[in-house]
């Protein structure tokens, strides 16, 4: 899970991950968060989501983080969105009115980037990240939330051996072992999707929950 199979799956167009649609997790379930008008929202591991534009649309400021510069350029191509570009602190950023994509390593930001930042939105990050990433992923994102900070959290799972990810799947009881000492979590929803996502059903899963959470740093 480096960094060259992610540019590769953009490359090659293998983005099944993708969701055409706004996801319902975050309409339904955004309001927990609490963010106001002019808020900025973290979205890590971003690609070129939709939710992105719903986010904007709600009156918040939007940091996406993406290693793909396909993905970004695809972004605000496909949304017919004028952008500037400039560069950072080895990030290269691509910036609208409500929307800013910096094209890089996740593991790169620091507390200065995400300065006034306590709103995050994870649906493809955590899941996308083998075990051993995961820790190191969710030891960051400690490092980087303020006390109060709030995170609307979406994972998958099903049976491990039966599918080879990503996504990953991420149960219960690991989302307590990497988050339980700096947040408080709690589910706010938990669908069966498999009857919903036949590739899935085709690629040898047997069951397939999605779950929400909402994490509130201590």
């Amino acid at each position: 899970m480096k960094r060259d199979f992610w540019m590769e799956r953009w490359e090659e167009g293998q983005i099944g991950f993708h969701q055409s649609e706004v996801n319902g997790y975050l309409t339904r379930h955004w309001d927990k968060l609490q963010a106001g008008k002019g808020e900025r929202v973290l979205v890590p591991l971003c690609g070129k989501s939709k939710d992105m534009l719903w986010l904007a649309e709600q009156g918040h400021k939007v940091l996406g983080v993406e290693l793909s510069p396909l993905a970004v350029d695809a972004f605000f191509a496909e949304n017919d969105i004028p952008c500037s570009q400039f560069e950072n602190d080895g990030f290269k950023i691509s910036e609208s009115d409500h929307v800013s994509l910096w094209c890089g390593d996740f593991f790169d930001l620091t507390q200065k980037h995400l300065q006034g930042i306590t709103r995050v939105y994870d649906r493809a990050s955590l899941i996308a990240l083998p075990p051993e990433m995961r820790e190191k992923y969710s030891q960051h994102m400690k490092a980087m939330m303020p006390a109060g900070a709030r995170v609307l959290l979406v994972t998958m799972e099903y049976p491990q051996p039966e599918m080879s990810g990503p996504p990953f799947s991420v149960t219960h009881n690991e989302v307590h072992d990497l988050y339980d000492d700096a947040f408080d979590i709690s589910v706010l929803e938990e669908v069966d999707i498999l009857a919903m996502n036949p590739q899935f059903k085709e690629r040898g899963l047997s069951t397939l929950v999605e779950k929400s959470y909402l994490m509130i740093k201590k």
